[in-house]
């Protein structure tokens, strides 16, 4: 085991030639990703239609089980999906609106693919309100609070467990989107009783896109019947049954038509070393690493929404001086990979492979460019 976080860095070669502060959108892909991907392409060449009983139909759950210890779930309560909207829905389809009781409630700041998807659900009344009033909100005609643990765009931390207390209180459910905490804030969703959870690999996890994940309290999981389900949720997926429908007992429940094998091989090093290097240490490096981010943006006078409190503070900092997208297309011509989001600037996610000195980098660029100065790096490359 590897005891010094900049020890990782070389496993993570994209950063020899970048600075890679971009992980809340993107995780840096593993050396080791292309082994795992060429594993699966080797089993298809020699294994054919037969790679399904050696390991591919349990994939789903594998790599679940792979994620529940960063999410703090139990062993067999997450499964594989494509994304995040589709763990949304197939949470959504557990449920029907029944008389008043037909309300879905999330903060306003919510991702906006959720939001998209749930104000277009017929019989369903949407409420989305800013996040100081999301408590009042959650009322007895609540059924769904599809909520953020960390905002997108400013890295707010919200009361999760607060959250949780009142939705249960008056007999909803909270589905807990954690794509932006796990993996880079400790997290036990089996501690906060959240119903659901969802997230993906994406980003801090570094297991590429097509990597969504379901977690489902184990207690609720008998009483549920996803209508949004498939093949892969019968209790003898092969036998192609005719109706009704059967659902398994397992995790399998909540999958649905045939998993992204590919996708699924791509997340398993990133979980891998997300897990070897502990989120505990990654959290206490983040926190350093975003404390000196704020220090050197408020002593070049750049504005940030990003909260100073450590509890309310995800991974990542946005700084939003004038001209700020126009900025960020300047970093990323010189190999500075962050982004850009309307109403939060410039967004800089460092994460464990990330130094001290690419932070320093990061914001006296972008002060630089705010001021009319010369930049500081002339050529792309490092």
């Amino acid at each position: 085991m590897t005891t010094d976080l900049a020890a990782w860095r070389r496993e993570f070669p994209i950063v020899e030639a970048t600075n890679y502060l971009i992980s809340n959108s993107l995780g840096a892909m593993p050396r080791g990703t292309k082994e795992s991907l060429a594993r699966y392409a080797d089993t298809w060449t020699t294994r054919g239609v037969r790679a399904w009983e050696e390991g591919w139909l349990e994939l789903p759950v594998t790599v679940g089980d792979m994620v529940a210890p960063i999410i703090g779930a139990p062993p067999g309560s997450v499964t594989m999906h494509q994304n995040v909207t589709l763990t949304e829905a197939i949470v959504l389809s557990c449920f029907a609106p029944l008389g008043r009781r037909n309300k879905i409630v999330f903060e306003d700041e919510n991702f906006s693919s959720v939001q998209y998807f749930f104000s277009r659900q017929p019989g369903w009344r949407v409420e989305a309100v800013p996040k100081e009033r999301l408590l009042d909100a959650i009322d007895e005609d609540t059924v769904l609070v599809p909520v953020s643990h960390v905002l997108f765009k400013s890295a707010y931390v919200q009361d999760a467990s607060a959250i949780v207390e009142r939705a249960h209180r008056v007999g909803a459910h909270v589905v807990l989107d954690v794509f932006q905490s796990a993996g880079v804030l400790p997290l036990d969703v089996a501690a906060l009783g959240v119903d659901f959870a969802v997230g993906g690999c994406l980003k801090w996890l570094c297991g590429g896109p097509g990597n969504g994940y379901l977690y489902v309290r184990p207690d609720l999981r008998a009483r549920l019947q996803p209508a949004l389900t498939g093949w892969m949720a019968h209790p003898e997926p092969f036998d192609f049954a005719p109706l009704p429908m059967r659902y398994a007992d397992t995790p399998f429940r909540f999958l649905n038509g045939t998993p992204s094998i590919p996708s699924l091989h791509a997340a398993l090093e990133g979980l891998r070393i997300v897990r070897e290097v502990g989120v505990e240490r990654i959290r206490a490096h983040s926190l350093r690493l975003t404390d000196r981010l704020l220090q050197r943006a408020d002593e070049a006078g750049l504005p940030s929404l990003t909260p100073r409190e450590h509890a309310r503070r995800g991974g990542t900092v946005a700084v939003d001086p004038p001209n700020a997208e126009a900025i960020s297309r300047e970093l990323l011509q010189t190999d500075i990979l962050i982004d850009y989001r309307p109403g939060a600037g410039i967004r800089i996610a460092p994460h464990f492979y990330t130094t001290e000195d690419e932070c320093d980098e990061v914001i006296g660029e972008i002060a630089a460019l705010a001021a009319g100065r010369p930049r500081l790096r002339r050529t792309q490359g490092r």
